[in-house]
């Protein structure tokens, strides 16, 4: 168990098993995207480890912007997004894949698949290390996912607690 400020959690996901899931998806997306002119846009702050690993796992040639989105305080969504800023790649007529670290309820989704959208890509999908079906009220569902995990809190791999724990390499779960 680990305490991040006032909250205990507990391992969820090992540094194992992520690496594992990492490596199935970077195939998955290689074989996919063959012969693409393939952009990833990978949504900081959560998503920079998985990006940054995922990464590692691409086997074809592509390109990797990133753009900032807010959307959480504490340990429950906000559910209003703040203004995305960052894109500095043309998309248009590309195939992009976003890259998130976890997609709940799809707010912070909907925002980012519209802005990009209106950028006229010839494809359009989303990758994300974690994905939570209870608490979905979005539009768009993950194309790839890592792990369907219960709508519980979760820190570590990039997620942060109040800006704190990012830097986990393993998972962690909110203690109840």
């Amino acid at each position: 168990m680990i305490q991040i400020h006032d909250k205990n959690f507990i391992p969820f996901i090992d540094k194992p098993q992520i690496q594992n899931k990492i490596c199935e998806i970077g195939r998955e997306l290689s074989n996919n995207y063959q012969g693409h002119e393939l952009v990833f846009i990978s949504i900081l702050n959560g998503s920079f480890m998985f990006a940054s690993d995922l990464m590692k796992q691409i086997t074809i040639p592509c390109e990797i912007s990133f753009v900032k989105v807010k959307s959480y305080q504490g340990t429950s969504s906000t559910e209003r997004v703040d203004e995305l800023i960052g894109l500095n790649t043309n998309i248009e007529k590309k195939s992009v894949v976003i890259l998130e670290d976890i997609v709940d309820t799809g707010i912070t989704m909907n925002k980012v698949y519209s802005y990009l959208n209106s950028f006229n890509p010839s494809s359009l999908k989303i990758c994300s290390l974690l994905f939570k079906p209870e608490a979905f009220k979005g539009k768009h569902k993950p194309d790839f996912v890592g792990f369907t995990i219960p709508n519980k809190f979760v820190v570590g791999f990039g997620l942060d607690y109040n800006e704190k724990g990012r830097n986990l390499e393993d998972i962690y779960q909110l203690k109840e």
